[in-house]
């Protein structure tokens, strides 16, 4: 009877050496290696992982500014933003149209990354018959948003910066027309 529970008490270090062994290949917290993950890895530690990748990655905004010339638009912006986006002084010109145009600047502060796109949309309510100046401005928000779902919509996806709009900041004349 001594020999049965003597190697019973053998196999059962040997499974639990053995199993012990597994498991510590299996995490990585193998004792003699140097290298080893820090904190827990999974679904308990899932925001963090999230939130240190989105900091590595950057973050993509998409700013569209529509109102009258004069309103203090690109100074907002600049103001905002603590840059110069618009790098280029725009030039009068004689008749006044809706251009959608784009700028766009990289911001870094604290080691994390901006990429910034304004929209502007100058000689929008400049005409003295405004009827459908807002045309241009959804059109091109519809254009960005068909990119996006044409994207989405391959079967072999391909990855292109995020140019949605995400925001509107509309300026409106303190003379109300």
């Amino acid at each position: 009877m001594q020999r049965i529970t003597d190697g019973y008490k053998a196999w059962n270090g040997y499974r639990k050496n053995n199993v012990q062994g597994c498991i510590e290949k299996a995490t990585g917290n193998i004792p003699d290696s140097t290298t080893s993950p820090t904190g827990f890895v999974g679904f308990s530690n899932q925001s963090t992982q999230v939130y240190r990748k989105a900091l590595q990655k950057g973050f993509e905004f998409v700013l569209l500014v529509v109102g009258e010339t004069g309103l203090g638009k690109s100074t907002l912006i600049n103001s905002m933003f603590l840059t110069d986006i618009y790098t280029s002084k725009e030039v009068v010109r004689t008749e006044r149209t809706v251009e959608v145009g784009t700028h766009h600047v990289v911001l870094e502060e604290g080691g994390v990354k901006l990429s910034l796109t304004v929209v502007d949309t100058p000689g929008y309510g400049d005409a003295v018959d405004d009827t459908d100046c807002w045309e241009p401005v959804l059109e091109y928000v519809e254009q960005q948003l068909d990119k996006c779902l044409e994207t989405e919509t391959r079967v072999k996806r391909e990855i292109r910066p995020d140019s949605k709009v995400h925001a509107c900041l509309y300026f409106i004349a303190p003379s109300g027309h």
